[in-house]
């Protein structure tokens, strides 16, 4: 039914992917610190609730622990996004049969290049990744650059944001005002998300729920952390102008955490690009000084599969770099 080279290339291609989804497996433990946090988080809660028992203040805590718990779950439930919900984090105002007519005009247009500037052998198998890549790959990719711009710009200016509150509260402004300044004289995209959140009160929605909707367009601590301390006032009471400050404070000591991790990693990622991009700059150096020496790779089935499997080895690779240059902060 299959021809030997192909049942080969077959072979190798499984044995490649099996062999690095087992190492990923394996290693992405050692780089991912999501389980010590949630042991650490679970330990200070469960000291900080121990702490509060027997005091003047249980109720309290208690009403903000259940108000905490509630949020959680709501997070917890809306934690896989619909493409209208990722369309909307990115601020493109399409539709998702828009998004997928486009990814189908992407993909066509991928596949056509491909099929034209390869020769014959390798036109199959270069034209359908390359349909993939145009169709699933880069369109979500041009979403996913989107968000992380907007939301980028959202918490360069979130801090800003909280200080117009506290001194609107502090000098007697209703909270709705202040945000109304916000949605009016903020740039973007911070303008267009609390517009919306001034909106949404015209027509019944409360200012927790509305913030709530805030953090499913902008999925971000920053919005997480005030969805909190706005619930928490609302439910338990307390000073909201000095609940804002401390947030304030706060995110600033988280960005300029950001610029100090960006700023210690800047030698690890500078050598992760070079190591990754130096395979192909030495194979594009041989094939301009002795393209007959090079050519076997190109011009042979198994010189085709020693390119696909470095290329797949060479991703895996990649991949585990990124995961160990990125940091949580």
């Amino acid at each position: 039914m299959f021809s030997p080279e192909i049942l080969q290339f077959a072979i190798i291609l499984l044995g490649a992917l099996s062999v690095g989804g087992f190492v990923y497996a394996i290693a992405t433990p050692y780089f991912n610190g999501e389980k010590k946090t949630n042991r650490r988080l679970a330990r200070i809660v469960t000291d900080k609730a121990e702490q509060g028992r027997g005091t003047p203040d249980q109720k309290r805590r208690k009403a903000v622990q259940e108000v905490l718990d509630e949020l959680d779950q709501r997070h917890r439930e809306d934690r896989k996004l619909s493409m209208r919900k990722r369309l909307s984090q990115a601020g493109l105002n399409i539709t998702p049969a828009v998004f997928y007519l486009l990814s189908l005009i992407s993909a066509i247009a991928f596949g056509f290049g491909a099929f034209v500037s390869v020769n014959e052998g390798l036109a199959p198998y270069v034209t359908g990744a390359a349909i993939l890549v145009g169709g699933i790959g880069f369109p979500r990719w041009v979403v996913n650059f989107l968000s992380r711009r907007r939301q980028r710009k959202f918490v360069q200016e979130l801090a800003n944001a909280i200080d117009i509150i506290v001194r609107g509260v502090k000098t007697g402004l209703p909270l709705n005002d202040c945000i109304g300044i916000i949605a009016r004289e903020s740039p973007e995209p911070l303008r267009s998300e609390f517009a919306k959140i001034v909106e949404e009160q015209k027509i019944g929605v409360t200012l927790g729920q509305g913030i709530e909707r805030m953090y499913e367009r902008m999925p971000l601590q920053e919005v997480n952390f005030l969805s909190i301390v706005i619930t928490i006032q609302q439910s338990a009471g307390g000073n909201l102008a000095e609940a804002l400050q401390n947030l304030s404070n706060v995110l600033r000591e988280r960005k300029k955490l950001e610029g100090k991790v960006r700023a210690f990693s800047q030698e690890a990622k500078s050598s992760a690009m070079i190591i990754g991009a130096l395979p192909v700059v030495v194979m594009g150096a041989v094939y301009l000084s002795k393209p007959d020496y090079i050519s076997i790779l190109f011009d042979t089935r198994s010189g085709n599969m020693m390119l696909a499997g470095s290329a797949i080895w060479m991703l895996i690779g990649v991949l585990m770099m990124r995961k160990m240059i990125n940091f949580d902060y």
